[in-house]
């Protein structure tokens, strides 16, 4: 991609000075561009008005109002180099801003981790119900927690809970660490490092909660530019993509509290998890607003799966 030459120059800054003139700059050009979309918005407009909002510390779903205020030079200037960056290092909005949202809650990212967009959230939001009764939900771990989203949001959707988040880089646990203090979680959300479960002392939990990597490898190598500035050990798991998904599977009875419940995000893979294993009770989740690909198993339902797959 070529340098668009966007500059602040003194006729850009007479033409062009609310933010609603700079959403519509960023528009056009995210267009001519062709950029990918996926790091929480599917589209131009959304990106740019995150881009732009985010870029002066005003939220994306602010009074439509302040589109009609005025920039100054020093955020004009902060908004036109965000757009270049957008553009000419093909960088996802929420590595730019530092800044992403999951199930309507804030938090801080960098390329340490990946940019969190998992349909988990909704569940999260609506208690697991019907699954699990909220008062009995007494532990819960997060299996490759990230930037430690999942973990938080499970922990305000279960205050009588202790929460597990657990990450095999010390890199994405340090930004776990940022969100934790953000929420003030610190009681209740606990870092672990470990790769799967082979750090983790034996006990039962009543949720199990996984966005592991699930990319195959020729697949990760087509990515486009924007997916492949995140970390690579975050979405890349083998020829087939089921590497960690089949150790989650192999190990996660070992955990799991009689009446649990073990909930994985698999995305595209779903028809080659069910060709695998035909005869595994896979529970299809769906979502209201968007997503698919998650799958839900009881303690029981797990049980008899790893009678199958371990002699």
């Amino acid at each position: 991609m070529k340098d668009i030459g966007l500059t602040l120059d003194q006729k850009l800054s007479t033409e062009l000075v609310t933010l609603r003139d700079y959403i519509r700059l960023a528009v056009s050009y995210f267009n001519q561009a062709n950029l990918v979309y996926g790091h929480g918005t599917d589209n131009s407009w959304d990106e740019a008005v995150n881009l732009v909002l985010t870029g002066v510390h005003l939220a994306p779903d602010t009074d439509p109002h302040v589109l009609d205020a005025r920039l100054t030079e020093s955020e004009r200037q902060t908004v036109i180099n965000l757009i270049q960056l957008r553009i000419t290092k093909r960088i996802p909005v929420p590595y730019l801003v530092n800044e992403a949202w999951f199930a309507g809650l804030n938090f801080y990212v960098d390329q340490r981790v990946i940019i969190p967009r998992s349909p988990i959230g909704e569940l999260i939001d609506a208690g697991f119900s019907p699954w699990v009764e909220e008062t009995k939900v007494k532990r819960i771990l997060d299996l490759g927690t990230g930037s430690g989203c999942i973990a938080i949001t499970a922990a305000l959707a279960f205050p009588n809970a202790q929460v597990d988040a657990i990450d095999i880089k010390a890199e994405a646990l340090a930004v776990a660490k940022i969100n934790i203090e953000r929420y003030e979680a610190q009681s209740q959300v606990h870092l672990i490092q470990s790769d799967v479960f082979e750090q983790l002392a034996p006990q039962q939990y009543d949720i199990i909660i996984s966005n592991p990597p699930y990319v195959a490898t020729e697949e990760y190598a087509s990515l486009p530019t924007e997916y492949q500035h995140e970390p690579k050990s975050a979405l890349e798991a083998g020829i087939d993509g089921l590497a960690i998904v089949e150790r989650i599977l192999i190990d996660a009875s070992n955990y799991l509290a009689p009446k649990g419940i073990l909930v994985i995000e698999v995305g595209p893979i779903q028809e080659l998890l069910e060709a695998k294993y035909p005869n595994v009770p896979f529970t299809w989740l769906q979502f209201e607003k968007g997503g698919e690909g998650v799958f839900l198993l009881t303690a029981d339902e797990l049980q008899e799966f790893n009678f199958q797959l371990k002699p």
